[in-house]
């Protein structure tokens, strides 16, 4: 009661939470902070050893010509500049620090979104995350922290004469109208470029991951087109943002130029009529460089210091969507019971319906079989069985309990699945079998890959178990689509799950890999686990008790498997599947692993052969 009390709490609380969950991990870096104001502040405080030393040396050593006194304060200030620098770069590193603790406490938050792959914009948070960790590890912070000191040192130019301290507050206040004039011009034209380069980047990405079909349909020359366009495209757009940004930067800058020497002249003419001395003028000069640096610094970090500010905003408005799990009470290790009452499932990127009012009902030591044909909503259906796609409507139970009283690793432990399409990482074969598991088990690894009846296959690479799958890396292997589905099935085997979700699994075996299958999946139902099966081929038909037909996210009818698919069904003689049951018991009799046999229905009459047409004789024209 107490967990839903503080669930609802927290979806109300919204953007509260979100802004307390970025403050909290800025305030974990709050001891650096202050240490990056007080360098600031140091810093710029020494900055005004340029003033006062040209104050000393125009009123005080030309006046007295002492070469004694000039000595001293030129070694004096060779040690203030000396300090100011080590301050300044120390405040440089400090800051590098912060963005790395802010990223560091905010990354596995924002990685578990990802991995939820609820939308596009929880993908991407991760680059939101390292824009904000770049933001505030760069010099477009120390806006803030010098901020503060401008007032000071138009103070100090009051100081010295009031029309002084006047030109310094007008020209201050056409700094400020410049630095409000980029912001609001330049905008649009970041988030274009932005965009921009994003499209480009995941276009790039696409099309990367299809480079086999590219290179067989003759395909490079357009790809490569469609990327130049696409990456043109946003080189233009990131152009014209650094055009329009670069032009503030740069009027910016020849307007801090101009105003000192307006100070200049200004300090001049009251040095003609006596009002102060030569020192003060050019005191007065530097001091106001200083006054209107913090502005001209933030026109030429304003590109950056927006980034951030969006990766904030972003950030802030996907954590209020996703709030942080409230810690669970740890169920036991389920039963293989899996049921799906009135099942609804919309696909995230589109809200297109796939799944409607679908029931599904697994129990201990069956396998169910999900046939129909392409596009029916098979694979939409193994999506939200695993907990990759929310319902829209109805849910799904594991052992009673329904995914959100999982947490996900602890769930994911006992499911076994086998995407359609096996993607594995960059890593060896035994990493990828173990599902990145940092201290795996290796008798688990080679029992998870003899189930599979891949370990043989393994055994034949160049380094076995330790083999690096990244092609792109020195000494990494591409594998063919069997030898990837070999390992994906042995990677759905590790850690004996209690149920398996496996979409299209015999896809790309051939018949050695299909007896290994057959064999497994019987000695899986035997040790009283539950089998999810979406195929065609009927190899992993046969072992199912049931079969449930989908065609247009609807089930259109359920039953076994001579019941929904008739005798003849499946795409192959009933014997051939009775041989290959017969040799994958034999296998798994040679690991010492007993099956039950399956006895599929023969086909009551031989299929009727196709009849030929006899040839026609060509019509005479003339």
């Amino acid at each position: 009661m107490a967990r839903s009390l503080s669930s609802r709490e927290a979806a109300a609380s919204g953007g509260r939470q979100s802004n307390s969950e970025l403050r909290r991990a800025l305030k974990r870096s709050r001891m650096l902070l202050i240490w990056a104001g007080v360098f600031s502040a140091f810093v710029n405080l020494l900055m005004l050893t340029g003033p006062l030393f040209m104050l000393q040396v125009y009123d005080r050593v030309l006046a007295s010509r002492s070469d004694a006194t000039l000595v001293a304060l030129l070694i004096l200030v060779t040690a203030l500049y000396a300090l100011m620098g080590v301050l300044d770069f120390a405040r440089g590193r400090v800051m590098a620090r912060v963005g790395a603790r802010v990223h560091a406490l905010l990354s596995p938050r924002v990685e578990a979104m990802a991995l939820s792959g609820r939308s596009v914009q929880t993908r991407e948070a991760p680059q939101e995350l390292a824009a904000l960790q770049q933001t505030l590890s760069g010099p477009g912070p120390f806006v803030f922290f010098d901020a503060p000191w401008a007032p000071i040192f138009i103070a100090a130019l009051f100081v010295f004469h009031f029309w002084l301290g006047m030109v310094a507050v007008a020209g201050g206040v056409l700094m400020i109208i410049l630095a409000l004039l980029n912001q609001w011009r330049s905008r649009r034209s970041q988030e274009t470029a932005q965009a921009a380069t994003g499209g480009a980047e995941r276009l790039a990405d696409a099309l990367s991951r299809e480079r086999p079909a590219i290179r067989a349909l003759g395909m490079s020359g357009a790809v490569i087109d469609r990327l130049a366009i696409a990456k043109n495209d946003a080189m233009a757009a990131r152009i014209a943002a650094s055009d329009r940004t670069g032009g503030y930067a740069s009027t910016s800058k020849a307007l801090r130029l101009w105003l000192q020497s307006a100070m200049l002249a200004a300090g001049a003419a009251l040095a003609i009529q006596g009002a102060i001395t030569a020192g003060a003028m050019i005191a007065a000069s530097i001091l106001l460089g200083r006054a209107l640096a913090p502005v001209e610094q933030a026109v030429a970090q304003w590109p950056s210091l927006a980034r951030g500010r969006r990766a904030w905003n972003n950030l802030e408005t996907l954590l209020s969507a996703n709030p942080a799990p409230e810690p669970m009470t740890p169920l036991p290790k389920p039963q293989a019971r899996l049921v799906a009452r009135n099942l609804s499932v919309s696909a995230p990127s589109t809200g297109m319906l796939c799944v409607v009012g679908v029931t599904v009902e697994v129990e201990p030591g069956e396998a169910v079989a999900i046939v129909g044909p392409s596009g029916s909503g098979k694979t939409s259906l193994a999506y939200a069985l695993t907990g990759l796609w929310p319902a829209t409507a109805g849910g799904v139970r594991i052992d009673g309990a329904a995914f959100d009283q999982w947490p996900a690793d602890a769930i994911g432990r006992h499911l076994g699945y086998l995407p359609q399409d096996v993607g594995l990482m960059a890593g060896t074969i035994a990493t990828n079998i173990a599902r990145l598991d940092i201290d795996p088990d290796p008798e688990a690894i080679v029992a998870a890959a003899r189930r599979a009846g891949a370990h043989e296959m393994i055994l034949r690479l160049p380094e076995g178990y330790d083999t690096w799958l990244d092609p792109l890396a020195p000494g990494g292997v591409a594998l063919s689509g069997g030898q990837r589905q070999r390992i994906g099935l042995a990677r759905a085997f590790y850690g004996d799950p209690a149920i398996l979700i496996l979409d299209e699994p015999n896809a790309h075996l051939d018949l050695e890999g299909e007896r290994a299958l057959i064999a497994a999946l019987q000695v899986h139902k035997k040790r009283g686990g539950a089998a999810v099966i979406m195929a065609h081929r009927p190899s992993a038909i046969s072992v199912c008790d049931r079969v449930l037909r989908l065609e247009r996210g609807r089930i259109i009818a359920a039953g076994t498997p001579d019941d929904v698919l008739g005798p003849r069904k499946g795409g192959a003689p009933r014997s051939l599947v009775a041989s290959q049951l017969a040799d994958a018991a034999r296998a798994a009799a040679e690991r010492g692993e007993t099956v039950d046999p399956v006895d599929p229905v023969e086909p009551d009459e031989p299929a009727p052969r196709p009849r030929r047409r006899a040839p026609v004789a060509p019509r005479r024209t003339d």
